[in-house]
Parts: C-alpha cells; sequence; structure tokens
C-alpha cells in the first residue's frame, strides 16, 4: 500500500502531466491520507484511460531555439564540412536564396569519420573533430535567419577513424583493420557500441538545431558476401541468431536504423536514411544489408541514391549516364510501387546528379548541365516525387537550373 509520500508524488507526476481531473490542496500538509486516497481510488475508477501515457512517444520534446518551417518540398544541395565553415558557404547560399531550392545536407560527421566542428570542451568527440565549422551554431542561426531547412549527414558504417582506433568494432584481416579498394575502413553494423556512437553524435546534432539527420553508410562494406569468410569480425547479439548470414547483415542494419528512430524521438527531428536505388528493384541487397522495405517502414525520409552514372545497364537502358530522364523515370515507378504496399510509407526524396563520370568513358565525358540536371527533376515531379536532394562532391553546382517543381 503507497504511503503518503508516495501518494503525493503521484499526485504531482499527474497533476503535471494534466491527467488529474480532481481536486487537490494545494499544500501538501492540509492534505489527508484519506484524502489522498480518495482522489486516486477516483482517478483509478473514472479515468483509467486517461492515464494510459503512449509509451513510445515522450511527454516533452527538446527544443534548441531554433525554429525552421518545413518547407512546401524539400529540395536540397550537399554541403560539405570546409564548404559549410568557408568562404564557399556564402556562395551556396546565394544559390539558395536565388533559385527554388531550399534546404543543405551539411557533413556533421564525414566519409573518414571525422567531426567537422569542435564539440564542447571534454567531449568524447574531441579527439575526431578537423574543425572545419568554427560555429555549429551561428551557422544555423543564419540557416534559420533565412529558413534555409538544415538536414544532417552522418556517415555511419564506414569510418576508417573509429576502426583505426578500435579494431574490435571493424572487420579485419591477418590482424590488421581490413580497407577496400579505395583505402577507406569499415565498423561493423552488428556492434551497438557503433550504433550508440553515431546516434550519440546525431542527438548532439539535433541539439545544435539541425531539423534532420541523414545516416549514410548504413550498411557492410560493398561486396561483403564475396569476402566476409575471409575478415575476423564480432557478430555480436547476432552470433546465435539461427538466420543465414544474408538475413543476419539485413536485421542488423534494419534494427540499428529502427533504434536510431526511436533514441532520437525526444529530439523532434526527422530521421532519413541514404540507400542504393538498386536495393529499390531487388528483395535485398545480399552483401550490404540493405532492404529497401524494411528501412523505409522505420524512417520519416527515404533517399535513393540514383545517379544516372551508377547504375550499369538498368531498365533496359544500355548507358544510363546518357540517358538521365529515362533513367530517373524507370527507377521512379518501381520505387513507388514498392513504396506504396508499405503501411508506413516515408517521405520519398531521393539524391540526383550534378557531376560527370569520367570512369564510364575512355573518350570524352558525357557533360551533366542544366539539362541534365533538369531531366531527372521533371522525371521525378511526373511520378509524384516532390522532394530531391542534388550531390556534387565539390560543391560546385550547374548555374541557370530551374528547381521550380511541375505544378
Amino acid at each position: 500500500m503507497m504511503n503518503l509520500a508516495q501518494l503525493r508524488s503521484k499526485l504531482m507526476i499527474l497533476c503535471v502531466t494534466g491527467f488529474l481531473l480532481v481536486p487537490v490542496s494545494m499544500y501538501a500538509d492540509e492534505t489527508t491520507d484519506e484524502t489522498l486516497s480518495a482522489s486516486l481510488h477516483t482517478l483509478k475508477q473514472n479515468s483509467s484511460s486517461l492515464l494510459e501515457v503512449p509509451t513510445n512517444l515522450p511527454l516533452f520534446t527538446y527544443q534548441s531555439g531554433l525554429n525552421f518551417e518545413y518547407p512546401d518540398a524539400v529540395r536540397g544541395i550537399y554541403v560539405t564540412g570546409p564548404s559549410a565553415g568557408g568562404a564557399r558557404f556564402k556562395n551556396l547560399i546565394s544559390l539558395v536564396e536565388s533559385t527554388d531550392l531550399n534546404a543543405m545536407v551539411i557533413d556533421v560527421k564525414e566519409d573518414h569519420g571525422n567531426l567537422t566542428f569542435k564539440p564542447e570542451e571534454g567531449s568524447e568527440f574531441e579527439d575526431i573533430s578537423l574543425n572545419y565549422i568554427k560555429d555549429a551554431r551561428a551557422m544555423l542561426e543564419v540557416l534559420e535567419e533565412k529558413q534555409i531547412y538544415p538536414i544532417a549527414r552522418i556517415v555511419v558504417f564506414k569510418d576508417s577513424v573509429l576502426a583505426k582506433k578500435r579494431p574490435d568494432l571493424s572487420f579485419t584481416k591477418n590482424g590488421e583493420v581490413w580497407v577496400n579498394g579505395k583505402g577507406e575502413a569499415f565498423v561493423s553494423p552488428f556492434k551497438k557500441e557503433v550504433w550508440d556512437y553515431n546516434v550519440k553524435l546525431a542527438k548532439m546534432a539535433a541539439e545544435l538545431g539541425f531539423k534532420e539527420i541523414q545516416f549514410d553508410y548504413v550498411r557492410f562494406p560493398e561486396g561483403f558476401e564475396k569476402r566476409d569468410k575471409e575478415l575476423t569480425y564480432d557478430q555480436g547479439d547476432y552470433k546465435e541468431s539461427d538466420q543465414n548470414d544474408v538475413k543476419k547483415r539485413v536485421e542488423a542494419v534494419t534494427d540499428f536504423v529502427a533504434y536510431a528512430k526511436e533514441e532520437l524521438s525526444y529530439y523532434d527531428v526527422d530521421v532519413s536514411v541514404d540507400i542504393f536505388g538498386y536495393s529499390a528493384t531487388i528483395e535485398e541487397a545480399p552483401g550490404i544489408g540493405q532492404n529497401f522495405s524494411k528501412i523505409s517502414e522505420n524512417v520519416d525520409v527515404i533517399s535513393s541514391m540514383i545517379y544516372p552514372s551508377h547504375w550499369t545497364s538498368y531498365f533496359g537502358i544500355d548507358n544510363p549516364d546518357k540517358e538521365p530522364y529515362r533513367l530517373v523515370d524507370e527507377y521512379a515507378k518501381v520505387e513507388n510501387e514498392v513504396l506504396g504496399k508499405l503501411e508506413n510509407r516515408p517521405v520519398s526524396r531521393p539524391w540526383i546528379q550534378d557531376f560527370e563520370a569520367p570512369w564510364l568513358y575512355n573518350g570524352a565525358t558525357f557533360q551533366y548541365g542544366k539539362e541534365e540536371v533538369e531531366a531527372q527533376i521533371r522525371a521525378l515531379n511526373e511520378n509524384g516525387i516532390d522532394e530531391f536532394l542534388i550531390w556534387n562532391a565539390g560543391n560546385s553546382y550547374t548555374e541557370g537550373v530551374d528547381y521550380t517543381p511541375l505544378n
């Protein structure tokens, strides 16, 4: 049976959360055991449904102090840490302000695993900071003033910094951290310590004022199914699963996304994931652990990377890089069909191409300009997809592009 102190505490909680419908004395000293007991009895008998607070929703959300309105449809560009913290930032803001662009995807944790700004002194992430962005909060205040929607890009499992610092969280071969052909190291999606490491960074970005957390490289290394037997790594909690290796990888990647979404619910930010476009065209990507439908069901926004240059002969198109409209049009039809089957359908916001792909050509490289960028946007719009992000690794975007959505 509750004592007087416990009863008072219970009633105070009920008052704060707005569920107390019976009068309670403002002065605890004047409140008797009988009064408190009667009040609780009344609540239990007549207001039980009001006490059933959903366990999956926080009572309060974190407020960063910055206010951003979600645009009519996000139309954004990619911005590196050096660009966000350097002279180029003014030019990129001018580009957004002078067009129908309205958002920036800004590197917070970049492709090597470094933080792009200095965290507060004493932070566990001080040693991974490159301090490209001298004052991240001031940068976000500029974006707030101009109402440019800020998205924090966090590269998750491609992380050379963490892999070399903690080989036990990575994939090793002959006692050394394994790297791919580009010299990049990955950490394991099986390891929940890696999950928490990245979620902590995401929370830091949310506290700064970013309105969306975009997780990139949410996957195992490309071609992992061909080398997993030669690498040493810990499967963590998934080791005892009776599923095959493909299903284990899919489960680990999907579980991370669901975990991150839940952990960030307090911060009132959207969660998005970048994903290979071809993942939408197959049941699941066997090596990298991406299942398009399962990831999509656990995010607010799904961003397929559908750069025409990144497809080989696909959809019956011999050279997709030279046919941007047709490639995007064919992809959009497939994605719409897949997402249409989901109970919890996210916003579709694909990444499109504003760069050349010289590696595809022996001679002259096919050029991407105004016509090619607009063709991709038109193909998306004609398929009912109004949001998009534009990738150029050097943040040098084509001039004169009309980003206006089709009416």
